[in-house]
């Protein structure tokens, strides 16, 4: 089962992944720059989804977003409530959201979708497009490469996605594209990012 391999890999390496990379400042401000704007059009509630250590939710709490996070492992979800006291957090799978049909306005799904194989991928968007509202916003971050191509991340096994291909994943799960981005730092592997509305 993906969930179960993905939360054992990330739960032993919490502590040093939070350390690493679980502070806004260790994000790329391009990347900042990109989820404020999105979150700021976003009127109603706001997923994390898969937040990880918590340090995007804080950040888009203390830009007065109602946001809270989300994430299968515990170990993130417990570290993340004792940094950011103020923002609601728990542990949940992306497959089974705890939220009612069209309850959400937002979903943030900066890199977290990432360990999913690609027959997985589908049903988890899926499952996105059921909480959000009508017209409600979906972001969603990920390594951009030849598609379902897996990559040697360093916590467990990852896939690349193209822009094209997530675009018809994300329309053929009942979302319209909006806005695209492509970014590639030396060093680094390729980024992109899709913003998506509910069709």
């Amino acid at each position: 089962m993906t969930d179960s391999r993905v939360q054992q890999a990330y739960a032993a390496r919490a502590s040093e992944y939070t350390a690493t990379l679980g502070a806004i400042d260790d994000t790329h401000e391009l990347d900042r720059s990109r989820i404020e704007r999105w979150a700021e059009k976003i009127s109603g509630r706001i997923i994390d989804a898969g937040c990880g250590p918590g340090h995007w939710t804080d950040f888009l709490h203390k830009r007065g977003a109602d946001i809270s996070g989300i994430d299968l492992v515990p170990e993130f979800i417990e570290s993340a409530r004792f940094r950011f006291p103020d923002v609601s957090f728990q542990v949940s799978t992306l497959r089974s959201l705890d939220a009612a049909d069209g309850s959400l306005n937002g979903v943030l799904a900066w890199y977290s979708l990432i360990h999913l194989p690609p027959a997985e991928l589908p049903p988890v968007l899926t499952e996105l497009a059921r909480v959000l509202s009508p017209e409600g916003d979906l972001l969603v971050g990920f390594f951009e490469g030849e598609p379902a191509e897996p990559l040697d991340h360093a916590i467990t096994t990852a896939y690349y996605w193209s822009v094209e291909q997530m675009s018809s994943l994300l329309h053929d799960a009942g979302f319209e594209v909006i806005e695209v981005e492509k970014r590639h730092d030396p060093g680094i592997r390729p980024h992109a990012a899709i913003c998506a509305i509910i069709r």
